[in-house]
């Protein structure tokens, strides 16, 4: 019977699949401190390759090339890692490097536009991070059974229409639904969801990590974990970032 499960791919019991000591102490158990420590470090990796595509947009760089090698490298690297959990402590610190090309990337192209716009995403994603893991600590709200399904359900929706307004685009130059863009009532409301529905899910992905300590998984799903955090912080500034910038334009 499933004990629990994550809204976010990298974050689901089925993670642990294989990698539980099943009652057996062996000292190599994943603890909350050695995930979060971990997920420190992902956080200097990215943060040391998004000052390098940053700096290679101010010095007149096409930010794109970096823009697509994060995100291939990153897609690469996160497909790999779910089959291979294994392979986490030597590929979870390349993700995050591969993640901070694109971040850098994508955030100097704002700045460019709305400058300072990118730090206040910062300020905010650390704001409600925190906020989040307060709600959950101290259970204002609780994960439960019919809490995880319904954001498991909601973020499932919001990845598939992604995906179809990306191959609209592809296609036609124009996405579908192209309102969900624009600086609008409707719009904005848009992203309004979209940032609660990515706060939310750092609910779960707490939860899951703490399961995976309950579990006594083995210490390098403390990689693999700290990379999921790392994936639903990522989509929640990247969130923030758009949100702001309708605000901006509104």
């Amino acid at each position: 019977m499933a004990l629990f499960k994550s809204s976010n791919p990298t974050l689901q019991e089925k993670s642990f699949q294989g990698t539980i000591l099943e009652g057996i102490d062996t000292g190599t158990a994943m603890t909350v401190k050695g995930t979060m420590n971990k997920f420190g470090f992902l956080l200097l990796m990215m943060g040391g390759s998004t000052l390098f595509s940053w700096s290679q947009f101010d010095k007149g760089g096409d930010p794109m090339p970096l823009v697509w090698t994060g995100v291939i490298g990153g897609l690469v690297l996160a497909v790999i890692m779910a089959f291979k959990k294994e392979w986490s402590p030597y590929l979870a610190p390349a993700y995050a490097i591969f993640e901070g090309l694109f971040v850098g990337s994508i955030s100097a192209m704002y700045n460019y536009v709305y400058p300072g716009l990118p730090m206040q995403a910062v300020a905010l994603t650390l704001l409600v991070t925190l906020i989040m893991f307060l709600i959950y600590r101290f259970k204002i709200i609780r994960v439960t059974s019919q809490f995880r399904t319904i954001i498991i359900v909601a973020t499932s929706a919001i990845a598939i229409f992604y995906m179809i307004q990306m191959i609209s685009y592809a296609i036609s130059g124009s996405p579908i639904a192209g309102f969900t863009n624009a600086a609008t009532p409707l719009g904005i409301g848009f992203s309004v969801l979209v940032v609660a529905l990515a706060a939310l899910n750092l609910l779960l992905n707490f939860d899951t990590i703490d399961k995976g300590v309950e579990l006594r998984a083995n210490r390098f799903m403390e990689w693999y974990c700290a990379f999921g955090l790392l994936v639903t912080i990522v989509w929640l500034y990247l969130e923030i970032l758009r949100l702001l910038s309708k605000l901006q334009r509104n």
